[in-house]
């Protein structure tokens, strides 16, 4: 009896000395949990556009429509540093991509379209509203299709126009309209057609350079230095209307370009 015991016993030894083996060994071969945490120095840029959109809701149904584009413009500086800061201090992240995607889609798609239903599109009832959703729409699809086509894009080309660049055309024309003193209901049928407009580019085929090949950190000649002093001091002359002069001939750059190739090959 006792010599039964001793192999009972010794048998289940053998197991729990097996069983403690084979758990260090899956404690060893399991990788370490993932750091949760995320990049605070881009994401506060991309928090900052997302402010300043939801800023240009509140002042557009307090009336304040200049401060509204306004708004606007400052979440387009803010956007276009957050992803350079990231490549810059090696902390992109896919949570940054995706926090940067669903702050553009305040900031420059929502925010403008409320803008211009708040200052003139409530004016023209239902066609208003669906102006307004047109470009909500093109919006979303837009950076949709940008998402998902991010990995086999060229970088140096967007595929239809950017959604801040489609917010700055709204944007500038409430800004400039409202410092010439024109009340919305006065254009109403302009922002009516500009306004989808502006969404049905984002989804379009045309080609649009996005500039994403300037070399921030080498060297530029000195007059390249001057360039930018002056177009500083062409801006600060009449920004709301040169900036959406600059974005206007940035939108219809698309449909031109791709006309003149149009041409080009019929001719050939």
């Amino acid at each position: 009896m006792n010599d039964q015991d001793n192999k009972v016993e010794k048998v289940n030894d053998d197991i729990q000395e097996s069983t403690t083996e084979s758990n260090g060994a899956d404690e060893c071969s399991s990788p370490k949990p993932r750091n949760k945490g995320i990049y605070l120095l881009p994401n506060l840029f991309t928090t900052g556009a997302l402010f300043f959109g939801f800023y240009a809701v509140v002042a557009s149904m307090n009336g304040l429509f200049s401060n509204a584009s306004i708004a606007i413009f400052i979440a387009m500086i803010l956007d276009g540093l957050d992803g350079r800061v990231a490549r810059l201090t090696n902390t992109q992240s896919d949570f940054g991509a995706e926090y940067d995607s669903l702050a553009d889609m305040v900031s420059f798609g929502v925010a403008p379209a409320l803008v211009a239903f708040s200052w003139a599109l409530q004016d023209l009832g239902k066609l208003g509203w669906v102006a307004a959703f047109v470009y909500v729409a093109g919006a979303a699809l837009r950076l949709a299709r940008f998402n998902t086509q991010i990995d086999t894009a060229d970088k140096n080309y967007f595929t239809g126009l950017a959604s801040p660049a489609a917010a700055a055309i709204v944007a500038g024309t409430v800004w400039s309209f409202s410092e010439m003193g024109a009340t919305g209901e006065d254009v109403a049928w302009i922002m009516a057609l500009l306004v989808p407009f502006a969404g049905l580019l984002m989804v379009s085929n045309f080609q649009y350079h996005s500039f994403k090949g300037l070399d921030l950190k080498g060297k530029v000649p000195f007059v390249a230095m001057l360039a930018v002093v002056m177009a500083f001091v062409v801006v600060s002359m009449d920004p709301a209307k040169v900036l959406l002069c600059i974005f206007m001939g940035y939108a219809l750059s698309g449909p031109v370009v791709s006309g003149v190739k149009y041409w080009k090959e019929r001719k050939s």
